[in-house]
């Protein structure tokens, strides 16, 4: 049958796809490497220190399930080749519709393996620390930018990364004007990391009496979490630590004692800061975390001819500088490729891996 055919040569295509795969994520490695974190978690000595049997873990639990993941695609690559030909034998083609499920399901799997092939990047597989900032735009920039900030957290929870909110500055009369969070996760810089720059919204303002269309700003900063990095040198005689009352709803001890810290490096003038922590202890451990990912981010910029590695140009949060516009007013017609939807009365301009992600949260918002 001419169906079959095109569904044979299909699977022909997926599996030299994954052969690709396969040989990108070198399974040979995976599984040597998977032997040797096994005899370590064997060792009792490793849990004597809890934040390296901890690293040992994670790294075991992400090799197993990715080899899990693997081979459950090259399982329903034999088992759908096996239905295909059973269907041509029996010319029965009530299973048509399993074979074309089959086969889409297949092609997802396989296209978001490829993905994470090309994540090679040094620090693409660490966790991401994001930060939001309101730009032109005044409470309508700041309403975008919590709008933003949903929209990334909604991404985190589909795609199984924890996220944790790390500090936040809510607005004047709504949203926030800036917040910080990190996204936990295997390749959640790698991910995220092309989400970096401003973000544009062109809208009918539910802010304006007179309904009038507003365009508003949003920076997104999007650094890899690096726990410690024994080539960066971080003297006490170069910060400056202030510690103030944390901000939010308030509780048993926050907003009662000067929890928050604030850290300024001085040779290089770079702020991070910490609340959302119930003690000053934890704070200042988080915010070193932060200064110590955007050192190593600065380092980095410092060594490449164009600053497009780690974080990108660096640019006013303002017309001109976007790299994605999110366009609801004046909508326009169109059918995207990724999903399919037309005449939707969303039209974003988009760049980054999250596109359908994005597309979808746009339309259902």
């Amino acid at each position: 049958m001419l169906i079959l055919d095109e569904a044979k040569n299909n699977l022909k295509a997926l599996s030299e796809k994954f052969d690709g795969v396969l040989t990108a994520f070198d399974t040979d490695k995976m599984k040597k490497r998977e032997e040797e974190l096994g005899v370590l978690q064997q060792d009792p000595d490793l849990y004597s220190d809890v934040k390296r049997a901890q690293e040992v873990n994670t790294e075991a639990k992400n090799l197993k399930d990715k080899l899990k993941e693997l081979d459950d695609v090259k399982r329903g690559i034999d088992d759908l080749s096996t239905l295909i030909e059973l269907v041509e034998g029996e010319d029965d083609e009530s299973y048509l519709e399993e074979v074309n499920s089959s086969l889409s399901d297949l092609s997802a799997k396989i296209e978001k393996l490829h993905l994470e092939t090309l994540l090679k990047g040094e620090y693409d597989s660490k966790n991401a620390i994001m930060t939001l900032q309101a730009g032109a735009g005044g409470t309508e920039a700041q309403d975008w930018t919590q709008m933003l900030y949903r929209m990334y957290r909604m991404y985190a929870e589909k795609n199984g990364f924890d996220f944790e909110e790390n500090d936040l500055l809510p607005g004047d009369v709504a949203g926030i004007k800036s917040v910080t969070f990190t996204v936990r996760g295997l390749n959640a810089y790698g991910y995220l990391k092309a989400e970096k720059g401003v973000h544009r919204l062109v809208r009918i303002s539910p802010f304006d009496a007179n309904s009038r269309r507003h365009t508003s700003f949003a920076s997104v900063e999007v650094m890899p979490e690096i726990e410690n990095d024994t080539s960066i040198e971080i003297r006490p005689e170069d910060l400056k630590i202030d510690t103030y009352r944390s901000g939010g709803a308030g509780g048993q001890h926050v907003n009662k004692t000067d929890s928050a810290v604030r850290i300024t490096h001085l040779p290089t003038g770079i702020v991070v800061q910490c609340q959302n922590e119930r003690s000053q202890i934890q704070n200042r451990e988080q915010a070193m975390k932060y200064l110590m990912s955007k050192l190593v981010e600065l380092r980095e910029r410092e060594r490449l001819e164009k600053a497009s590695s780690i974080k990108g140009e660096i640019k006013k949060i303002e017309w001109g500088s976007q790299i994605r516009s999110y366009v609801f007013q004046p909508y326009t017609l169109v059918k995207d490729h990724r999903t399919g939807y037309e005449n939707s009365d969303v039209f974003a301009v988009m760049d980054g891996d999250i596109n359908g992600f994005i597309f979808d949260y746009l339309r259902k918002s």
